[in-house]
């Protein structure tokens, strides 16, 4: 099995090797950390917790709207060349398990939030030191990291299953995109640990760095939901024709 994934990861990673987008991963946080930075400097009569002011001005709309269009996006497109022409004939008579196949797609995914995490957390320090704030980030940034990877599992997982049902390259973006802006609202209205596309959001701390978090039930709603859609998606391929 373990040789299997391999092979399919080593797929993977040549269908996007020319593929330039990746670098929505590199460019959204930026944008969105110049305009939290700007903005937290021209308010620091209100904004006065320093880093955890900070943190709040970049995640606002990073973690509501960018990134899960961004991995909408990606996760799309490891879909797109399976929906061109004949290719679901090629991928699905490949010599290894359908588990693998998806398992190839989702840890690239995977690597790619783990790569944008690390980029905005990058960012942030970067930022706090152009603002002049003191010393280093918080000790709690390392947990946003953290639940911030979990949290982006989940939206993998289900826009990984969404992409693979829908031949539409652009709509399971949108369905991203409209899962963030959902999540906002869910998590204004203290549901947000049992809806997958606030999550994300909930482990950064998106807009509220000191919020208490339930952490048993954030991981337990994440492993679930990455189950369930992981499984799903599964079961999709294996009765795929």
């Amino acid at each position: 099995m373990h040789l299997s994934i391999l092979k399919t990861i080593k797929s993977e990673r040549l269908k996007l090797r020319r593929s330039p987008v990746w670098l929505a991963f590199f460019i959204l946080p930026i944008i969105s950390a110049f305009f939290g930075t700007f903005n937290y400097m021209s308010n620091q009569g209100v904004l006065k917790s320093e880093w955890y002011s900070l943190w709040s001005q970049h995640t606002l709309f990073l973690c509501y709207i960018f990134m899960p269009a961004l991995i909408g996006t990606y996760c799309s497109y490891l879909w797109r060349l399976e929906h061109m022409r004949n290719n679901w004939n090629s991928f699905l008579t490949a010599p290894v398990s359908r588990t693998s196949l998806y398992m190839g797609k989702l840890t690239l995914a995977i690597a790619m939030v783990i790569a944008g995490n690390a980029w905005i957390l990058l960012l942030y320090y970067l930022c706090g030191k152009l603002c002049g704030l003191p010393g280093l980030p918080p000790e709690e940034a390392i947990g946003w990291f953290a639940c911030g990877i979990l949290g982006g599992i989940v939206i993998c997982c289900v826009q990984l299953a969404v992409s693979m049902m829908i031949r539409s390259f652009a709509i399971p973006i949108g369905i991203g995109l409209a899962g963030g802006i959902g999540g906002l609202m869910i998590t204004n209205k203290g549901w947000g640990l049992y809806y997958p596309y606030s999550l994300y959001c909930m482990g950064m701390r998106a807009n509220n760095p000191q919020m208490e978090l339930d952490i048993l039930t954030f991981i337990v709603g994440s492993i679930f939901y990455i189950l369930l859609f992981s499984v799903v998606s599964v079961v999709c391929l294996r009765r795929h024709e």
